[in-house]
């Protein structure tokens, strides 16, 4: 049998950071938005602006562009929120605070140092000073000055610029050049530098896909956990021996996934002129039942990953060949009218974790080497679908360069193909591509197929009980009409945010200590604001840590999240 004559590629970039804002206190707490969009997601709008052949899907998580927008509204008015940004701009005549440099130093050290500082000499000179220091004991801090804090901000943000904007902004290059004595108009300028990065994303996304080159989707509101808050027992389809909390269910979690999917829905139709047709499921985590709520909404498409495909097909301990199953488009029994797109999991994983270690050329050449490969074993009769998903702001910090040589050959080498085309799966469908039907899906995500990254750990499951307890009060007082309307819809929001599938993915010794304890505060902080907004005492178990520990390698803000 002739194999099939050309082969169409899925790239789904999804980005997404929970929402790091404090309600009450007005303040962002960690800085991640920002500092991604002036990388990563700049950087991916730039590789594609630049090869108007490759088409994607980009995701955008909505709580994520609310979040983008807060501070395009911060860098127009001036009045900022978020405090590495109030300190970057800060006068030189106003000296910094005990605490404030104490913040500076925590926070500007957190990258991967193999990328983001060793590439930079008069960077890397700060933090040689800074260990020298250290070792010393605190008091041997005082002797830095602020032209030294000053110094540390603006290579900070010069080292989370992405490089597409290095390239193109003069302000950036003579800033690095400079390499120190940075004075006020010094940071003034690259903070409005910053401004206008983060105030384009939004648009330069949209102008894409206006043209046609991208499709935009979406994700549930504040990236929950879908599957779980409809049923906690779907955690035992794929893993039986999971330990479940102590709650038997997450309290209306029917009615909440409801409204995470129909406030997408609408707050993407504002943003982009009509809803998404597709939807990745926060963590690409998909059950029956999810998928039945999705179809109820409209959702014409919706993705998770092949071990969760694997486990639906599997009959016994043998499956087919890959290539006989996993290079097609799915629909489930249980709602036909979703199409499912399952993701490659070594192919995303090469670009998530491998490549990183390669030269940028050499990692792309093989990648079209493996799509070559599945497109020779293919079946003749209906060109292979193969879907790279990952998420597309995290796994670059670890590339040279942001991963700029990477895409510029992997896109350009794409866009001659005379027999791979990038697509969408939109345009797919639109074109009559056949799916193969799932007499049952099994509940899973993209990391292991199972859920056992958000349940299961004593930790984990304690986050659930909290939360759930959180809910229970939150249903109580809705029902008690204490609240007015605006009181109800700030409370509602704040428990959007409790819900988000973060926190749960912390918890646990295989993190790093450091990460586990900031977003451990966070997810404690977001339930205390709860109960304050209900007009209810915060319970005891708030002000003490959930996790029991972590690993302790170095980390910050932007780990990699994937399988």
């Amino acid at each position: 049998m002739p194999a099939p004559r050309s082969l169409d590629i899925v790239f789904l970039w999804h980005m997404h950071q929970p929402d790091y804002r404090d309600r009450v206190a007005g303040e962002f707490r960690l800085p991640w938005v920002y500092l991604h969009a002036i990388k990563d997601y700049s950087d991916m709008a730039g590789h594609l602006e630049r090869h108007p052949g490759v088409h994607a899907v980009v995701n955008f998580v909505p709580v994520l562009l609310e979040q983008i927008e807060d501070y395009a509204d911060q860098f127009a008015s001036g009045q900022f929120r978020d405090p590495l940004l109030r300190l970057l701009g800060r006068s030189e005549e106003a000296r910094l605070t005990p605490a404030e440099r104490e913040f500076v130093l925590e926070a500007c050290f957190r990258s991967n140092h193999v990328t983001m500082v060793e590439p930079f000499p008069r960077y890397r000179r700060l933090l040689d000073l800074f260990k020298t220091l250290e070792a010393q004991g605190n008091a041997a801090l005082n002797y830095l000055s602020d032209a030294y804090f000053h110094d540390l901000l603006t290579w900070y943000h010069l080292a989370w610029t992405g490089e597409t904007e290095r390239r193109s902004r003069q302000v950036l290059a003579e800033l690095m050049a400079k390499g120190e004595g940075y004075g006020t108009d010094d940071r003034l300028r690259l903070r409005a530098a910053l401004g206008e990065i983060v105030s384009g994303i939004v648009p330069r996304y949209r102008a894409l896909a206006e043209r046609g080159q991208i499709e935009l989707s979406a994700t549930p509101q504040t990236h929950p956990l879908a599957p779980l808050m409809l049923d906690f027992a779907s955690a035992h389809e794929a893993a039986p021996q999971l330990a479940l909390p102590e709650f038997h269910a997450y309290p209306g979690g029917r009615q909440r996934v409801e409204d995470h999917v129909r406030l997408a829905m609408e707050s993407h139709a504002a943003r982009f002129g009509a809803p998404p047709t597709g939807l990745w499921p926060a963590e690409g985590a998909v059950s029956a039942a999810l998928l039945q709520t999705l179809a109820a909404q409209g959702c014409r498409w919706a993705a998770s990953s092949e071990t969760v495909l694997a486990n639906s097909l599997r009959r016994g301990d043998e499956l087919p060949p890959r290539n006989q199953w996993l290079y097609r488009p799915w629909r489930s029994s249980q709602a036909q009218e979703v199409a499912l797109f399952f993701r490659d999991e070594r192919l995303s994983d090469m670009i998530g974790f491998e490549y990183a270690r390669w030269h940028g050329k050499d990692a792309a050449v093989h990648l079209v080497g493996e799509l070559e490969n599945i497109l020779h074993h293919g079946h003749a009769d209906s060109p292979p679908v193969v879907s790279i998903m990952l998420d597309g702001e995290n796994a670059w910090e670890y590339y040279p360069y942001n991963g700029f040589y990477f895409f510029e050959d992997l896109y350009e080498m794409l866009e001659r193909h005379a027999r791979i085309r990038t697509t969408t799966p939109t345009q797919l469908l639109a074109g009559g591509r056949a799916a193969g039907t799932l007499e049952r899906l099994v509940a899973g995500s993209w990391v292991f197929g199972t859920f056992s990254t958000w349940i299961g750990d004593p930790d984990k499951n304690r986050a659930w009980d909290l939360l759930c307890a959180a809910k229970q009060s939150y249903d109580l007082v809705m029902a008690s009409g204490r609240l007015d309307e605006a009181q109800q819809h700030a409370a509602t929001a704040q428990l959007a945010v409790c819900e988000s599938s973060d926190w749960f993915w912390w918890f646990g010794d295989y993190n790093p200590s450091n990460a586990v304890a900031s977003f451990d505060r966070l997810f404690r902080l977001n339930l205390r604001r709860l109960y304050e907004m209900l007009r209810l005492p915060p319970p005891a178990q708030l002000d003490k840590p959930i996790s029991r520990g972590g690993t302790h390698a170095e980390s910050g803000g932007a780990m990699r999240r994937a399988a």
